[in-house]
């Protein structure tokens, strides 16, 4: 034979023989490719997902800040989806993700439809976001069954319904955005099971009715935030001197309660309470806290703004349109 084409042979030989060795060493389990191929034609197939070549391997060619593969066993434990744009639809495939630890969707605008109920079968998830999109219906009920999760954030969507109350059914949880949505109804008095866990809840810019639970008289949040819904009633139990709240955010609500003989923790550096129906004084201890914020406009507060410490940081606009409030920044009491 000639030797040329005994040279060419040998070659292709090679060639073909270092190919199969290279399909049979991709790490991407053929299971979680499957699922990430449905999870990018749901979407579109959008240009932010290029490197979603069915031809290479999901774990070392598709690009890592979008999916992190385990080095164990080489299955996909984290999917994180940015600022995709023309994203169409969530595949119920993200289910089959079964080694799923952290589902991240933010910022992909587009994004449509219910939360696939699939999502129950991520059992090991422990961190879910799913904001800044359009994605609509209630807060799923089956969220519950993630008793792993200690992260939900879904804020900044469509989301309408109640809250369910089956999310207090959440051992692990720590941190719970539900914020900018269009909830309504009330606050869960079964929340106060989440405690002393959840530190962070942010229920703000929703359109919630009623009462604050009495039941979070004895819990210390790092963040609250109600702000901007229509919750009423008296919520003085959130203060206290025991208490190691960081930031309370309870604007435009219609809370009303006596604000004069109040005591705050040391912690307490953020404090909003504007467009609300508060009355009393502002007692002096409030110039012993340091403020980062403080915002006591538009209630009913009547007497002297206490002087010294931080409260004069701020402007006339965190103290105008009150009953009789005076001294500076407002004008003298007469």
């Amino acid at each position: 034979m000639n030797p040329s084409i005994i040279s060419i042979l040998s070659f292709s030989l090679f060639f073909l023989s270092q190919f199969s060795l290279s399909l049979s060493a991709e790490r991407c389990n053929p299971n979680d490719k499957k699922a990430l191929l449905e999870i990018n034609k749901a979407l579109g197939n959008p240009y932010d997902l290029i490197t979603w070549d069915p031809k290479t391997d999901c774990c070392t060619d598709w690009a890592e800040v979008t999916l992190t593969c385990d080095e164990k066993n080489n299955r996909v434990t984290a999917l994180n989806l940015f600022k995709i744009d023309n994203a169409k639809h969530l595949s119920p495939a993200i289910g089959d993700l079964t080694y799923l630890k952290s589902l991240d969707i933010n910022n992909v605008r587009n994004l449509s439809g219910p939360i696939p109920s699939t999502i129950v079968k991520l059992t090991k998830l422990t961190f879910l976001r799913i904001s800044q999109t359009n994605i609509s219906g209630p807060v799923p009920e089956f969220l519950s069954k993630l008793k792993k999760v200690t992260y939900i954030n879904l804020s900044y969507n469509k989301l309408v319904g109640t809250i369910p109350v089956s999310l207090s059914q959440l051992p692990n949880l720590e941190f719970l955005r539900l914020d900018r949505n269009k909830l309504t109804g009330q606050i869960p008095t079964s929340f106060s099971r989440l405690a002393p866990k959840l530190t962070y809840l942010y229920l703000g810019h929703n359109q919630l009715t009623g009462v604050v639970p009495t039941s979070f008289a004895g819990w210390s949040f790092d963040t609250i935030d109600l702000s901007r819904n229509m919750l009423e009633g008296d919520i003085s139990f959130l203060f206290g001197k025991d208490k190691t709240t960081f930031e309370m955010l309870l604007d435009h609500n219609k809370f009303e309660f006596d604000f004069s003989k109040l005591t705050f923790g040391e912690r307490l550096e953020r404090l909003d309470l504007n467009h609300n129906k508060i009355y009393g004084s502002l007692p002096k201890i409030l110039t012993k806290q340091s403020w980062q914020l403080f915002n006591v406009s538009y209630n009913r507060f009547c007497g002297r703004i206490p002087q010294g410490g931080d409260m004069q940081r701020f402007d006339l606009y965190s103290y105008f349109h009150n009953k009789c409030l005076c001294d500076a920044p407002l004008p003298p009491c007469k």
